[in-house]
């Protein structure tokens, strides 16, 4: 698994490098095929400060790719609404992958 963590007009201080894979040990627990993921933390600048930081990450997993976005005041509570959406998104994933069909049982003749 590659994880990438950059920063768009912010630095990413190693305390927040932490924080974010901390969190990603959430998502990642359910699925264990992750090939890629990709997070980019940015601070725009908008006049209003409701929404200025954002967190975004792309999952690349085997078959199909995963993208979730947030804003919010504070980064690191961009950061925890960022990580509900893809987990809700990759527990949804591994259920539509895993085989809900049983098979038949084998009459004898």
């Amino acid at each position: 698994m590659n994880l990438t963590i950059s920063g768009h007009h912010l630095d990413v201080t190693p305390a927040l490098r932490g924080y974010v894979t901390s969190k990603l040990e959430r998502v990642t627990r359910h699925y264990d095929d992750m090939v890629d993921i990709k997070v980019i933390l940015s601070v725009e600048k908008q006049k209003e400060k409701q929404l200025r930081q954002r967190a975004e990450c792309s999952i690349l997993v085997k078959g199909s790719e995963m993208f979730a976005e947030s804003a919010h005041a504070d980064l690191y509570a961009a950061v925890d609404e960022l990580m509900d959406k893809l987990d809700r998104q990759v527990v949804r994933h591994k259920d539509r992958v895993q085989n809900h069909h049983h098979e038949a049982p084998k009459r004898m003749m």
